[in-house]
């Protein structure tokens, strides 16, 4: 986290992640293509947990929306850092175009080519960095709800467009 915040994502090197880990590049190699699949894999395993379609699974989707908020503030550091001044706009992209194939799940005939999914994957990282720039200054589940009302007035404002 520490190169990552001094020197930004893009500029560290595998190398240096495995010297400052104290972990061999052979170990690193054997378990990850390259950095950007480690930052996948973190993002990947979240995003997993709040999509998935278990029959057995009875969170509401505010929940599983709180819980990915929570997930954010368990690694605030590592997303502080790739989503901040000094962050990577790869892991920006990847984490806009997820949501906005998450979010297109969600609107009316599932139209992926309109502007709401778009829109909503950036109102969703945008929340994430407000938040972790000020501090966290409310809990996971606070963040989201607020969040999930702003989503929620974009996919109504969507419906109703497709609508006409």
């Amino acid at each position: 986290m520490d190169l990552i915040e001094d020197r930004g994502f893009d500029r560290v090197t595998v190398g240096e992640l495995c010297s400052r880990a104290m972990v061999s590049r052979a170990a690193f190699y054997r378990n990850y293509r390259d950095k950007y699949e480690l930052v996948e894999q973190i993002f990947d395993e979240a995003m997993a947990e709040m999509t998935a379609d278990d029959e057995d699974d009875t969170r509401s989707p505010g929940q599983r929306f709180a819980e990915f908020f929570g997930h954010i503030d368990t690694y605030h550091r590592l997303y502080g850092a790739l989503l901040g001044r000094k962050g990577s706009p790869w892991f920006a992209d990847r984490m806009r175009s997820a949501l906005a194939a998450m979010s297109s799940e969600h609107l009316p005939g599932r139209d992926v080519d309109t502007l709401a999914p778009s829109v909503i994957s950036a109102m969703f990282v945008q929340s994430i960095l407000w938040w972790l720039e000020h501090g966290r200054p409310c809990p996971a589940e606070e963040i989201a709800e607020q969040s999930a009302q702003l989503i929620r007035a974009v996919i109504e404002a969507a419906a109703s467009t497709s609508d006409n």
